[in-house]
């Protein structure tokens, strides 16, 4: 066994919650539980602690499986700005994206040692989602959190060697942007979404 492989070797998915939920108070992001049924509520919690009232979400079917798709047609009749993203929309997404109170998504795979979400950027799910609102919301299956990138690597591998091919495009979001570049001062905020939020779903 390679030394990166002992890392959380053997720890259950409750371990590897408390794991990153501890990761998750370093990197200044937000975490918090849910299942199914609580997740409407929950993220209008947070879109209500944000002052979030315009949002762009990712699309795909997975938004019908968890009941998200009712959810977002609600908040549109409350008067919420909601846009799904749309491939047939083309730049009218990132336009929208960029003036977004919150991006919400769906965590592919969860790392728990760093506090990163990986996501598979595809005609579902634009990278402007993650990277153009002034806060983000990733929606954590409970079932996607592996130990690290150690893990993860190999689910891609092994994916794409059955001939699943994994987007082109993988992006992995570690909390809201920050940079220490000046004086060795950490800022929050700096570029990208300032706040962020992980919200771990028991049983989707």
């Amino acid at each position: 066994m390679q030394p990166q492989d002992r890392v959380l070797a053997g720890a259950t998915a409750d371990e590897l919650v408390d794991v990153l939920e501890n990761q998750c108070s370093v990197i200044h992001t937000n975490l918090e539980k849910a299942t199914v049924d609580t997740l409407p509520e929950t993220i209008r919690t947070v879109l209500d602690a944000y002052g979030a009232n315009s949002v762009v979400a990712a699309g795909g079917p997975r938004n019908q499986v968890s009941g998200m798709e009712v959810f977002y047609d609600q908040l549109s009749r409350e008067g919420y700005d909601v846009h799904i993203w749309d491939e047939q929309e083309g730049r009218s997404n990132v336009e929208f994206a960029e003036r977004a109170g919150a991006g919400i998504v769906f965590s592919d795979l969860t790392l728990a040692e760093s506090g990163t979400v990986t996501l598979f950027n595809d005609r579902f799910n634009g990278r402007s989602i993650s990277l153009l609102p002034e806060t983000f919301i990733a929606i954590v299956p409970k079932s996607t959190i592996v130990p690290r990138m150690t893990q993860a690597g190999r689910l891609i591998h092994a994916e794409e060697s059955k001939g699943n091919p994994v987007s082109s495009c993988v992006s992995f979001v570690t909390g809201p942007s920050n940079s220490a570049d000046i004086e060795m001062n950490l800022i929050v905020g700096v570029h990208g979404p300032v706040k962020a939020t992980y919200i771990v779903v028991e049983d989707m």
